[in-house]
């Protein structure tokens, strides 16, 4: 589904936004992502977000990057990949560059410490906040409950390895549709 009517501009600024106004990494970034994707240039819908949300971390990389990159595909192709792409890591890039240069000098500083504690428990609560809005769409019925707990249980006391899970989860989805088309 790509079309032209998108600009490279606008797909590069809306990454850009994204990536320089989320902490915490690709979970942080799930509030910021559905209201500049789906809410304002409704690019995509919320079923299509999760979607690429979850391929784009079940895929080698960064899950905000992988995610930015195949929004940019579906609207403009390999451009619009490239555009939204640069546009989630260039404030990361000039963020970095120039932190790194200041927290060299005031790592030890304890209000540097203090300021770093209360970012992640900011990032935690919207962390929690984007967990709470997928589960709402992802647990649907009897089957997704159960297998969302069996993968929370397998991987807090089994330490079962992401990869297994994913493969087990293609399966699952593959399996559970085919009953539902089954059974109508």
């Amino acid at each position: 589904m790509k079309s032209n009517s998108t600009s490279l501009w606008d797909l590069y600024i809306s990454f850009f936004r994204i990536g320089g106004l989320t902490f915490g990494g690709g979970y942080a970034m799930l509030p910021m992502l559905q209201r500049e994707v789906i809410t304002k240039h409704n690019w995509v819908t919320e079923e299509e977000v999760l979607d690429i949300y979850a391929i784009g971390q079940c895929t080698p990389g960064i899950i905000a990057v992988n995610t930015a990159t195949m929004i940019g595909y579906r609207k403009r192709g390999i451009a619009g990949a490239i555009a939204a792409t640069l546009g989630e890591v260039s404030p990361s890039l000039l963020i970095i560059t120039l932190l790194a240069t200041i927290l060299f000098h005031v790592q030890e500083n304890v209000w540097v410490q203090h300021a770093f504690g209360g970012i992640r428990v900011a990032v935690c609560a919207l962390i929690t906040q984007s967990v709470l809005s997928l589960a709402k769409k992802s647990l649907i019925d009897l089957p997704t409950v159960l297998f969302y707990l069996a993968v929370v249980l397998s991987t807090f006391f089994l330490s079962v390895s992401p990869v297994v899970i994913v493969l087990f989860a293609i399966f699952f989805g593959l399996s559970v549709q085919g009953v539902k088309r089954r059974v109508r």
